[in-house]
């Protein structure tokens, strides 16, 4: 999908970009439900009522409800950064520096002719050092920050956002209600639930199930099939104000899950006296947080 170098130092790499993440979500088209034509989409000016060409439109920002901006199309391309076929290495870092917030969209760099040496010394270079490149590419008429470490054989890029482009959790009036102290026990048991669900994570054991159910459904409705779908089953889950009574609830589920997969179940946390311990007294009460107007993100 695009062809340039690859510039760190005074070394320049030919190389290629391929899409690293195919997304494979299922698409629709709209039509007549009597005939199965396709619809069409048309632009209608909303004070006249009437269809209007490609031609006569204008991009506006709005300001405020019914007051725009008007932008004109040479003054956008004045503005657009300059279209170039590099990949420009601003500086190299720990990985583990980065909050994956920042990280968007993967592709893949692979050399081009004539780079396989360079591209090599610089993917040994990075794996040695463990560092991670710090650059920049222009991609679409817009310049995007990327980020650049070795995978297995080869080099990925992954796009990333700009740090004013991620929202602010102090922008958000919910957590400030949401300080609350809790009780020990309460956190012990939470934690043992979280411990009892955990694993090595592995990618293969995460699927797509409704686009896989999708994708059945249309296959079979293709091959002519009648197909009769249940609604689905309501989630039962417990919907209780005692907390205590739901963490409890949850590692029971667990554990009746785990002893019918043959797994190690985990066990309760008893007192000296060999029964289940008990909470040694309510959680601390909720402190009010004093309410502040949200800021702007």
């Amino acid at each position: 999908m695009w062809k340039g170098t690859l510039n760190f130092g005074l070394v320049s790499v030919p190389v290629k970009l391929y899409s690293a993440a195919v997304h494979r979500s299922v698409t629709f088209h709209l039509l007549h439900a009597r005939d199965h034509a396709r619809i069409e989409q048309r632009r209608f000016c909303s004070a006249e009522g009437e269809e209007v060409q490609y031609s006569e439109t204008v991009k506006g920002y709005e300001l405020a409800p019914g007051r725009y901006v008007v932008v004109e199309p040479e003054e956008l391309a004045a503005l657009e950064p300059v279209f170039t076929r590099t990949i420009e290495i601003e500086d190299f870092v720990q990985l583990d520096e980065i909050d994956a917030v920042y990280f968007d969209r993967p592709y893949f760099v692979v050399p081009g002719r004539g780079g396989a040496r360079s591209y090599r010394l610089l993917l040994e270079a990075m794996r040695e050092t463990g560092k991670v490149a710090i650059g920049r590419i222009v991609l679409r008429s817009r310049e995007q920050l990327v980020a650049i470490r070795p995978r297995e054989d080869a080099l990925m890029m992954v796009t990333m956002n700009f740090g004013d482009e991620i929202q602010q959790t102090s922008s958000f009036y919910e957590l400030e209600e949401a300080e609350v102290e809790v009780g020990a026990h309460e956190l012990e048991m939470a934690r043992r639930l979280v411990e009892s669900v955990s694993r090595t994570f592995d990618i293969a054991n995460y699927h797509d199930t409704y686009r896989e159910a999708l994708l059945d459904l249309i296959d079979r409705k293709a091959n002519g099939e009648q197909v009769v779908l249940e609604p689905p089953a309501r989630d039962e889950r417990l919907q209780s104000p005692d907390l205590m009574s739901a963490l409890e609830a949850s590692l029971e589920q667990v554990r009746a899950r785990a002893e019918q997969e043959g797994k190690p179940a985990p066990t309760r946390k008893r007192n000296g006296k060999g029964a289940p311990a008990k909470a040694a007294g309510k959680a601390a009460p909720a402190k009010k947080a004093a309410r502040k107007p949200a800021k702007r993100a």
